[in-house]
């Protein structure tokens, strides 16, 4: 979960933490395209440039890890990973927050994607993901299971795209790290009485495995 989540917090914290005069002067070192645009524009541009470079090196980072500590790199770290990279580089290079800002919509739709076809062609594909997270759980639970994170997924992915497209860079930044975390660990918690009825052993981390954040 550390390792899921790392990144995004390296993200939230270069973004509110460093200074946006820091921000500019390093951005500005880099490139002169900043003198191109007004001191307020400027000031926001270079802000999200260094919090982006800041979140693609950690998630690189935290794939790294991942691969170090647990022997592998999941297939969901894998895609979300490779988006941050592609996307993150994308809005340095076009100096446009909207590529990052837009990542977790792709992201989400692509889990989702992913979990709605092992339904229709009846592999939950999170038993085979999650399997040693949920012992004991029955083959109807595993469908339920997919069946909601797929539909939490499709929520989550309108909800990103309102959230940007209506509200600030600013306020996008903290509802990922206060919004999106808090409610996807609440759905975990959610789904718990029904993991329960349908066979669920208990033990200390059971429950609290989960797909990881977008």
């Amino acid at each position: 979960m550390f390792v899921d989540y790392a990144p995004l917090v390296v993200f939230f914290a270069v973004n509110f933490l460093v200074p946006a005069s820091v921000s500019m002067r390093l951005v500005a070192a880099a490139t002169g395209f900043l003198s191109d645009v007004d001191r307020m524009s400027a000031l926001v541009i270079a802000r999200v440039i260094v919090a982006t470079i800041a979140f693609v090196i950690a998630t690189v980072a935290a794939m790294i890890v991942s691969k170090v500590k647990l022997g592998r790199i999941s297939p969901m770290l894998w895609l979300s990973g490779g988006l941050v990279v592609v996307f993150g580089a994308l809005t340095v290079y076009f100096h446009d927050p909207r590529f990052i800002q837009m990542k977790p919509t792709i992201v989400y739709l692509a889990f989702a994607a992913v979990l709605f076809f092992g339904l229709v062609t009846g592999r939950p594909l999170l038993e085979g993901l999650l399997g040693t997270a949920y012992p004991g759980l029955r083959a109807e639970g595993w469908r339920k299971l997919t069946r909601n994170w797929a539909l939490f997924f499709l929520v989550m992915a309108a909800l990103n795209e309102l959230v940007w497209r209506a509200m600030g860079w600013d306020f996008w930044v903290l509802y990922k790290l206060w919004g999106a975390i808090p409610l996807t660990l609440v759905f975990a918690l959610a789904n718990v009485p029904m993991l329960l009825r349908h066979g669920l052993q208990v033990a200390d981390d059971a429950v609290a495995a989960k797909p990881p954040e977008g």
